[in-house]
């Protein structure tokens, strides 16, 4: 079956509804009825309502993921898993490690990719200084100074 290639309501609606929860829309064009990737932004480039209600749909997709990212920090039930004491048949609890970090790479994937999809929101704040370490107007006396020496 092909793909369709007509701008419709329910495609539209179906395609901005699963980018507002997080889906990326490469994913999205994958699934059976899906228009290709490549025709959404042709949609997107022709019609500016279009290209608008997408990209209302990225920020809370950006949003949906930022919350997720939370979820995934605040769960903490597999962290710790139940094995067999050395000495006898009770249980004893051990720290899940395997669980944790495989946590971790789910929250710093989502992280990055937000702060490449979106840096103004996203992205690393950087902190420049502007401030000049020392006088200029007195290292500027003193150059004329030593000029005014010199020429004497």
């Amino acid at each position: 079956m092909a793909r369709p290639t007509k701008k419709s309501d329910k495609l539209l609606k179906e395609i901005t509804e699963r980018l507002s929860q997080g889906e990326p829309l490469a994913q999205i064009c994958r699934d059976e009825g899906m228009p290709a990737a490549r025709t959404v932004r042709e949609w997107q480039q022709n019609d500016e309502q279009v290209s608008a209600a997408i990209a209302r749909a990225r920020e809370e997709g950006f949003d949906s993921i930022a919350a997720e990212c939370l979820d995934i920090a605040d769960d903490g039930r597999n962290d710790w898993m139940n094995r067999a004491a050395d000495a006898g048949d009770e249980q004893a609890l051990q720290f899940n490690g395997e669980h944790v970090q495989r946590s971790k790479l789910r929250v710093d994937t989502r992280l990055k990719l937000l702060a490449k999809w979106d840096p103004k929101r996203y992205g690393e704040r950087l902190a420049v200084d502007h401030g000049v370490q020392d006088n200029l107007a007195e290292r500027l006396r003193a150059a004329r100074e030593r000029a005014a020496d010199r020429d004497a």
